[in-house]
């Protein structure tokens, strides 16, 4: 008879997040809208004050690439321009 052991590595490995910059004078805003009601004005009024006090430059707006829902994540293409255009991108609201 044999035994199988249901431990082991599953999914995905682990993703860290990417290091805050210490200062963000100068640097680039992205907003990522998620799809969510109101989200982009949200996101985009954050940006404009952090903008504002930091001295960061909203840049760059977009959706997804896949439709407005939520819980589907961006789009390759979307995620490429986000890391080569942007400096700190802002995402995600809360219900």
């Amino acid at each position: 008879m044999k035994i199988y052991a249901p431990d082991g590595a599953i999914g995905a490995p682990a993703r860290s997040l990417a290091p805050s910059p210490e200062v963000l004078s100068g640097l680039r805003i992205g907003v990522l809208d998620n799809g969510k009601p109101n989200a982009r004005e949200l996101m985009l009024r954050a940006a404009e004050q952090l903008g504002s006090r930091t001295g960061a430059v909203l840049t760059l707006v977009t959706d997804k690439g896949t439709g407005h829902n939520a819980a589907t994540a961006c789009s390759d293409a979307v995620l490429d321009r986000l890391a080569s255009d942007v400096d700190v991108v802002i995402t995600g609201s809360a219900d």
